[in-house]
């Protein structure tokens, strides 16, 4: 049995769901110690933090936030947010991860998109992997992008190997689309999203009902569109609201959500990859609605129309017409998923990879114990 020290970024769920699915096949054979801030934290306590497995710990820790203004996203506030946290707190937060690390001597650290832990791990001499979606802006080729796509991809690649970096790691990205690699990049390793079993194991059918996840700052003038489309959806992420005409509001619960998306008609939601991943997996066309200033979800959304799973507008944009739209597309949309139903599990090529950093640091204890 191994110690892994596993980190992640706390902004939305997407993080977090990737997180689980690896540590409930991890946590049969090794113990692990998860570091989650956010709402990370808030999805991952409901699994984790009542000490109901001996091997998994479950630690709050800071980390970054987007800012909105007017409902949002603002990307000056949520850069500047980054700097002062790398600036004001990051080294502390190093150093206390050191400490951590020292004491407890983990074997392995895993970071999805979490800053704290790979600089401890460097300074300690941790062996550490990156596994996360966000790498994608550095190491894919995205010449297929729009042009306002490709520059942002280029500009936050620098942000990306800054804030994150991939000195001394093991890279592994975790997408549902995998475009060929940059030049330099060869050594990256590709992997489809992070599927929990629930889903793997799932029996899709085609219910009467849309599924939508939205995030809390959701422009009233969606809500209003969606009740016009004509459909009963079921919504998550706004919390439970009263009822409006064929609009119901859901608590998030794991169980029901993956309930209702393995059975809905189609899905109207935000462009997070660990969604698109499960959906599509699942045979599921999807009308992406990514903010305005979120463009890796826009890039998302972009590679979601040229696979033809799907289309999609910001959300600030929306409107019922282009939902009746997609929902008149439908039969073309489900044929150009077929060949993607069951495909794009990335967990075992995720557990390989980890699984081979572990064999390494046994070999090399083994060569230094001799």
């Amino acid at each position: 049995m191994a110690k892994i020290f596993y980190s992640m970024a706390g902004e939305g769920r997407g993080h977090a769901v990737r997180v689980l699915a690896l540590v409930e096949q991890l946590r049969h054979q090794h113990e692990l110690v998860l570091f989650a801030p956010g709402d990370a934290y808030d999805f991952l306590v409901r699994q984790y933090g009542d000490g109901r497995f001996a091997n998994v710990k479950l630690i709050r820790v800071l980390g970054l936030n987007f800012h909105y203004t007017g409902g949002r996203l603002d990307l000056f506030k949520s850069t500047a947010g980054a700097l002062t946290f790398a600036m004001r707190e990051l080294p502390t937060l190093v150093q206390a991860m050191c400490r951590q690390i020292e004491l407890e001597r983990p074997d392995l650290a895993i970071a999805d998109f979490e800053p704290i832990l790979p600089r401890a791990a460097k300074l300690t001499g941790l062996p550490w992997m990156s596994l996360d979606h966000q790498h994608v802006l550095l190491a894919y080729d995205l010449g297929k992008l729009p042009l306002v796509l490709r520059r942002y991809a280029w500009w936050m690649s620098w942000a990306v190997r800054w804030f994150y970096g991939w000195d001394n790691a093991v890279p592994v990205v975790s997408s549902f689309y995998s475009p060929p690699l940059k030049r330099g990049f060869e050594h990256v390793r590709q992997v489809g999203p992070m599927l929990r079993s629930e889903i793997v194991s799932a029996i899709s059918t085609t219910g009467d009902y849309l599924l939508s996840y939205l995030r809390p700052n959701t422009p009233p003038s969606v809500i209003d569109a969606l009740a016009r489309c004509g459909w009963p959806i079921r919504i998550y992420g706004l919390g439970s609201l009263p009822p409006r005409g064929g609009l119901t509001y859901h608590a998030i619960d794991e169980q029901k959500f993956v309930h209702d998306l393995t059975h809905c008609h189609a899905i109207v939601s935000a462009a997070g990859n660990q969604l698109l991943g499960e959906a599509l997996h699942l045979g599921k066309p999807f009308f992406a609605l990514p903010e305005g200033m979120h463009h890796e979800q826009q890039i998302n959304a972009c590679f979601l129309k040229q696979m033809g799973a799907g289309d999609w507008t910001v959300i600030e944009s929306f409107r019922s017409e282009r939902l009746t739209q997609f929902l008149s597309q439908l039969d073309d949309y489900r044929r150009n998923l077929t060949p993607l139903i069951g495909q794009l599990n990335g967990t075992p090529d995720a557990l390989s990879a980890i699984e081979n950093c572990l064999s390494k640091r046994r070999t090399l204890d083994l060569a230094v114990s001799a």
